[in-house]
């Protein structure tokens, strides 16, 4: 009897295991696993059974030609030409001999990679990657190339969506960036080196860094850190899971030598795809604010404030017109999530906020005097309301410090070989006619930040009350930089 129990035993343990190696088989689908055995050989083998190998002394690697089989024909090569004109410095006996010689013009020429991201060829890449360009030429893994046209593009994130005419495209789907943890595997398609279709693999090495390198205002840095390596090239291209998922784009590398050095960065999935469909849909980033100045929690804040946690952010000032202005939210209070989501850096905050429409309502739990509390707000624009902000209205024209100004054209960028500014078409009393400044004149950074709107000055400058420096260029092609005593 008792050997027949024990058989039975043995009978039921391995069905159960059966079983159990069945149903993971069914959730885990078809990936597999190359493993290695001791005479130096490798086999595939189904995910399943890779759990049992994984009691054995040998070790298992996973597979990454799956992901790489789903993505590689959706990263494109992306190139560009640039008409760039080159002011010559005034020279009045050179004038006087030859004429006023004006400008030279020379070509320029980028590249770099993108993401087809639906069948009929909207594609994800860097603003950086497009910026200033007069013609931007798609290449596809199968070497057809098609001329693509801007749909929109989004210098505070970094983000930009072009468009060729075509159809049956292979895309990458979105996954979900919130999910990735550090330490999880990752891979990057694209063209490092003008090198069509390469990738390379590493590990989620950090999430929600801001490393400082997007200087416009209003600008979102929460970038994902991996150790994928990545080159001059790879910008624009695809940061996948091991599903073959979307999860980033790639956009930056850290770097002394500008080569790869251990250190990539990506901008998330959650903020690209509201980005993204935000400049398909309005040409334009419906961008959502808290009308909050913000700083990051540091150690002698959580002592002050009496915070359980070294984690936050902590408002430095209230916005008047901004949304936070109607909620309960005051100067020091420490914000530490959003809706469902923690916050423990600013951003983290800034990618929360970025999900978000004007006229969205959300939750914001916040510390005060180390007593947890809610608020509840309805977001704004950088106008201060809830309305749709289509491309150029809002930002174009505006009056700031006495003077009418407003963004450039196209054109206009090219012609003063500029990456950015806004140009002065009216000049009437205060600081800026004070100064010197007459219409025509383009301003291209106040308070050490870059403008392309009327807004962008009243930001930097606070409403035009705390102008400390101002550069540009004046109406002849000079450029200029000034230095106030206030």
């Amino acid at each position: 009897m008792k050997a027949k129990n024990l058989l039975f035993g043995v009978l039921m343990a391995v069905a159960g295991a059966m079983i159990a190696l069945g149903v993971y088989s069914h959730i885990v689908g078809t990936p597999k696993v190359i493993y290695s055995t001791e005479d130096g050989t490798q086999r595939e083998i189904s995910k399943a059974n890779a759990i049992l190998a994984s009691f054995q002394s040998q070790p298992g690697q996973v597979d990454f030609t799956y992901a790489a089989e789903q993505t590689v024909h959706a990263v494109v090569n992306v190139s560009t030409k640039s008409i760039v004109r080159s002011r010559q410095s005034s020279n009045p006996f050179y004038d006087w001999f030859y004429g006023d010689q004006g400008s030279r013009q020379r070509e320029v020429n980028g590249v770099g990679s993108g993401v087809i991201i639906t069948s009929d060829g909207y594609i994800i890449t860097n603003n950086h990657v497009i910026e200033n360009a007069d013609q931007i030429v798609v290449k596809l893994n199968d070497n057809r190339e098609f001329d693509a046209e801007i749909v929109g593009k989004d210098p505070t994130t970094d983000l930009a969506v072009i468009k060729i005419d075509a159809k049956g495209l292979d895309y990458i789907e979105y996954g979900n960036s919130d999910d990735l943890k550090v330490g999880e595997w990752v891979l990057a398609v694209g063209n490092p080196f003008n090198l069509t279709s390469t990738v390379t693999a590493g590990i989620v090495s950090a999430k929600g860094r801001n490393i400082g390198i997007l200087d416009e205002n209003y600008s979102i840095e929460s970038f994902i850190q991996t150790d994928v390596a990545l080159n001059p090239g790879n910008s624009g291209g695809a940061l996948v899971d091991t599903k073959g998922n979307l999860v980033g784009i790639n956009s930056a590398i850290y770097s002394p030598s500008g080569a790869y050095a251990g250190a990539s960065f990506a901008i998330p999935v959650s903020i690209v795809k509201k980005v993204v469909e935000d400049l398909i849909e309005y040409g334009e980033v419906q961008k959502a604010l808290l009308g909050v100045s913000i700083s990051p929690v540091t150690a002698e804040d959580a002592k002050t404030l009496k915070l359980p946690e070294v984690k936050g952010v902590k408002i430095e000032e209230i916005m008047e017109s901004g949304a936070a202005k109607s909620s309960d939210l005051k100067k020091n209070d420490v914000i530490v999530k959003v809706n469902n989501a923690n916050i423990a850096s600013v951003g983290e905050l800034q990618e929360q906020i970025g999900k978000y429409r004007p006229g969205d309502r959300v939750t914001i739990t916040y510390y005060r005097d180390g007593k947890l509390a809610t608020t509840q707000m309805t977001l704004k624009n950088v106008n201060g309301n809830t309305d749709v902000v289509k491309p150029g209205m809002g930002t174009t024209s505006a009056t700031v410090m006495g003077a009418k100004m407003e963004s450039l054209s196209r054109e206009e960028l090219a012609a003063y070989d500029t990456s950015n500014g806004v140009k002065l078409t009216e000049v009437g009393s205060g600081k800026l006619k004070d100064m010197g400044l007459t219409a025509g004149t383009i301003i291209v950074s106040v308070n050490g930040k870059k403008v392309n709107s009327a807004n962008d000055v009243k930001q930097a400058t606070n409403n035009g009350e705390d102008l400390k420096t101002i550069e540009g260029i004046q109406a002849n092609g000079l450029y200029f930089s000034y230095r106030l005593n206030n």
